[in-house]
């Protein structure tokens, strides 16, 4: 047996021998007839279709994920197309983390300071959009909220909300007529595009869907009535109402010749604008690159830390840090009368890596007068700072320094912040406040504790005195809209119950009709916004309930908190 293996061994390594030899002969025998072509070096292969479509759906798949909602609805607006083309090239998180870094670096204004102006007014217009521009779309994805991201509040709005009666100016072609709602937005100045800056947005199905036009005829609700709403040169016979829908200009103004126009209403400069209008906002700091390297002892000096979380896109929360510090434990130095504490805080927010996401600094100064210290030792202050997040997992520390007693702390916590599902209803943190009002409106997105239009301050120990009101805050988020109104369809179950003894102090039932909601918001958002006077509970300690109750979808939600009254 092991010489008929020996054998065979020796016949195939010899016919592995001679198929070189075979090869070369037929290469040979077939040199007459087609001539030897030498050998080609390539670098690399070409992707066929099917490792090509592999690859994008590997892309598609680690996009699926809060970098994908960033690129997608966080700075959609504001990327430039080169940005967005080297992102989706990225291969890993941390170089995505590093990117989304120097994105928002290269467009400080401020670069020199720890703030970063331009991202907090940039999510502040986005929490804006979705509060004002809601039409059974988030409001952040409308026209109106879309030119309110990129260029900010206009500088004059001419609101028609009910349409109506409208007289044309001359360079519409004058005359009176009927129109749809609409508005039209003024701009002293863009950078990039020029001064005096008109945006008009147009509701002809008068559901609350403003779209951008640049065609001035297209607010004109009788332009398909014969005989109605007509222009100057058609009330003096210079020009038929049919002329309108012959012209080639992409309006349907009844102006007469196109020729006779103005510049501003030229097709050409019309369609220029427009397009100038939808490209990203000019990039200052280009080649911006920033380090921090920051060094942290600590000691002891007593703080309390509240975190509440509020969605402001499907990948970015609102993050609220609320730090207070108790008259009794700082170190007051008197000066003509009046006693002062200082206390320089530092917080950094960090991946789960120790990479700095989030920095800021703020000194804290409280005054007395020297004569009411003993008094003030039963008060405290309070602190606020917001930052915007993606979901996941962090570091917070929070380290305060007493200048005068050189005390500091370092406070250290995980903060775990949430993802909002798009399409299952949820609610945010639920904020009780010592203080909950309403802004005027040169102050919506200003100042410490600002959630939108309100200003809510929370109390960071959830303890209040009987002589207190509290201040009751909550968002929810993703109900059904009504298919006809679009409008969410539901009711909220509020429940208060004393602990230890099972007391139900009450339970009272509203509709969403009736809560809280903002000028044209839709189902994406509502929001509840209540004050509870407690001169009539005992002491003690309370549970809130609150069951909320999506009907069009019979989705149930149940939030709840506890607080204290002394």
């Amino acid at each position: 047996m092991n010489a008929r293996k020996f054998v065979a061994c020796v016949w195939v390594l010899g016919l592995a021998a001679w198929l070189p030899t075979i090869r070369a002969g037929g290469q040979n025998q077939d040199s007459d007839k087609k001539p030897a072509t030498p050998p080609r070096e390539t670098v690399a292969k070409p992707l066929t279709e099917k490792q090509i479509r592999r690859q994008k759906e590997k892309l598609r798949k680690e996009l699926e994920t809060p970098y994908r909602k960033w690129l997608t609805e966080d700075v959609t607006y504001i990327i430039t197309d080169e940005e967005r083309q080297a992102f989706k090239k990225l291969q890993t998180d941390e170089e995505r983390d590093q990117f989304i870094e120097q994105f928002w670096l290269r467009r400080d204004p401020t670069p020199d300071t720890i703030e970063n102006e331009y991202k907090e007014e940039h999510y502040r217009r986005i929490a804006y959009a979705n509060e004002h521009y809601a039409s059974g779309i988030p409001g952040w994805k409308t026209d109106r909220g879309r030119f309110y991201i990129m260029y900010g509040p206009p500088d004059e709005i001419e609101s028609h909300p009910a349409g109506g009666q409208y007289e044309r100016p001359i360079d519409e072609g004058g005359g009176e007529t009927s129109t749809y709602p609409f508005e039209q937005w003024r701009y002293r100045y863009i950078e990039g595009i020029g001064t005096n800056i008109i945006l008009e947005f147009v509701d002809p199905s008068m559901s609350g869907e403003y779209h951008f036009t640049i065609d001035p005829s297209e607010k004109d609700a009788l332009l398909m009535v014969p005989g109605a709403g007509l222009t100057w040169n058609e009330q003096m016979g210079l020009s038929s109402k049919n002329d309108r829908f012959m012209r080639s200009d992409g309006t349907h103004l009844g102006t007469g010749p196109e020729q006779n126009l103005p510049e501003s209403l030229n097709e050409f400069s019309r369609l220029e604008r427009g397009s100038q209008l939808f490209q990203p906002p000019k990039i200052h700091f280009t080649d911006l690159e920033a380090a921090v390297d920051t060094r942290i002892t600590y000691n002891m000096l007593p703080i309390k830390v509240k975190i509440d979380f509020m969605r402001m896109t499907d990948s970015t929360v609102l993050t609220s840090v609320a730090v207070q510090l108790d008259n009794k434990d700082l170190q007051f130095q008197d000066k003509g009368g009046v006693s002062k504490a200082t206390v320089n805080m530092y917080g950094r927010i960090t991946s789960m890596g120790r990479r700095p996401v989030s920095v800021w600094e703020e000194p804290v100064v409280i005054e007395v007068p020297t004569q009411m210290l003993g008094t003030s030792n039963k008060h405290w202050s309070v602190y606020g700072h917001s930052v915007f997040l993606a979901p996941g997992t962090y570091r917070l520390n929070v380290v305060v320094k007493d200048v005068v007693a050189a005390t500091m702390n370092n406070y250290e916590v995980a903060l775990r912040v949430p993802h909002f599902e798009d399409a299952k209803l949820a609610s945010s943190t639920v904020i009780l406040a010592d203080l909950l009002e309403p802004l005027p409106t040169r102050s919506i997105g200003a100042g410490q504790f600002v959630i939108g239009d309100e200003k809510v301050r929370p109390r960071v120990t959830d303890t209040f005195r009987r002589d207190e009101t509290m201040g009751i805050y909550l968002q929810l988020y993703n109900f059904a809209p009504d298919e006809k109104t679009q409008k969410p369809n539901g009711q909220i179950e509020y429940q208060l119950v004393k602990n230890g003894s099972n007391q139900q102090v009450f339970d009272w039932t509203e509709s969403l009709n009736d809560v809280k909601v903002y000028p044209n918001a839709s189902a994406q958002q509502v929001t509840v916004a209540k004050h509870l006077p407690l001169a009539h509970y005992e002491p003690g300690q309370y549970t809130l309930k609150m069951t909320v109750t999506d009907k069009n979808r019979n989705e149930v939600l149940t939030p709840s908190t506890t607080f204290t009254v002394n």
